[in-house]
């Protein structure tokens, strides 16, 4: 998406910066004051998702950019959306800034990228929202990964399916399919994304690049203390699946809340805030 049109009504425009390092063009917000916060959004969305959690986080300064050709930041590299360049990319930004975040709290893939993170720079702990840890089942997770790899190499693919799903009721459908039904504003700024050809060529490569048996594979040895919440109303990634992270990881906590679905963050963000912040005090 384009920097200069950001929509009058999208959430902290006026923290909204854009930087360059190496090898993207970043959209990043920092909003607040306090100790240092990133947050990570997951696959297909943008910083905006952070839209009603960031007010619960408000002894915080929360840096949070748009990843890699998605929402605002332009990808330099298309081969750098997979998670470990992702991650490196994302460290070689925060050391760009000046940063020193020692909390991360990442949605979906966005947690995903915070434990890989925390293999590169030193982090006090991670927060992970319904974190996407965990492959396709079945025919899946053969198929689908396959078809984001040919879809995200075809050309005219990002503009038809911005131009065949880019309206509100499509849009509509497709956020209540995660399990939870969007309010009017965040219906509003998913539409935009998923109108913009380039946001959904962003999302396909990163889709088509992820894979997680490395860090996976890691978990025994990611030693951070860890939060994992998980939602039993959540369509997209099950609550087991953190739950069985959980307990390969040697200090991480697991909470699950009934009902939200997999924009937790989104549809309760003050219930959300309260579990982070209570964890924060009280980590047992």
């Amino acid at each position: 998406m384009d920097f200069d049109r950001m929509p009058k009504d999208w959430p902290n425009r006026t923290s909204a910066r854009m930087t360059r390092a190496r090898p993207h063009d970043w959209c990043v917000f920092e909003v607040g004051r306090g100790p240092e916060i990133l947050l990570l959004h997951g696959a297909g969305g943008s910083a905006h998702s952070f839209r009603n959690l960031i007010p619960e986080l408000a002894d915080y300064r929360c840096l949070v950019p748009d990843l890699p050709g998605q929402g605002f930041t332009r990808a330099g590299n298309k081969g750098r959306l997979g998670i470990d360049p992702m991650a490196e990319d994302i460290a070689r930004l925060i050391e760009h800034e000046g940063w020193a975040p020692k909390l991360v709290i990442g949605h979906s893939a966005g947690a995903a990228l915070a434990l890989r993170l925390s293999t590169l720079i030193p982090l006090d702990r991670i927060v992970g929202i319904n974190a996407a840890l965990g492959s396709f089942e079945g025919a899946a997770g053969v198929l689908f990964p396959l078809l984001a790899r040919v879809l995200s190499v075809t050309p005219f693919v990002p503009r038809f399916v911005s131009g065949l799903w880019g309206n509100a009721p499509t849009v509509r459908r497709l956020l209540t399919s995660t399990g939870s039904p969007p309010d009017e504003a965040g219906l509003r700024q998913y539409i935009a994304l998923v109108q913009d050809a380039a946001h959904v060529d962003g999302t396909l490569g990163m889709m088509a690049q992820w894979k997680l048996d490395a860090l996976m594979a890691d978990a025994p040895k990611l030693a951070t203390p860890t939060l994992l919440i998980a939602t039993t109303g959540d369509k997209v990634v099950p609550a087991r699946v953190s739950r069985d992270a959980a307990a390969l990881m040697p200090d991480a906590t697991y909470r699950e809340l009934p009902k939200l679905g997999h924009l937790a963050h989104e549809e309760a963000g003050a219930r959300i805030g309260t579990v982070i912040r209570d964890w924060l005090v009280d980590p047992g």
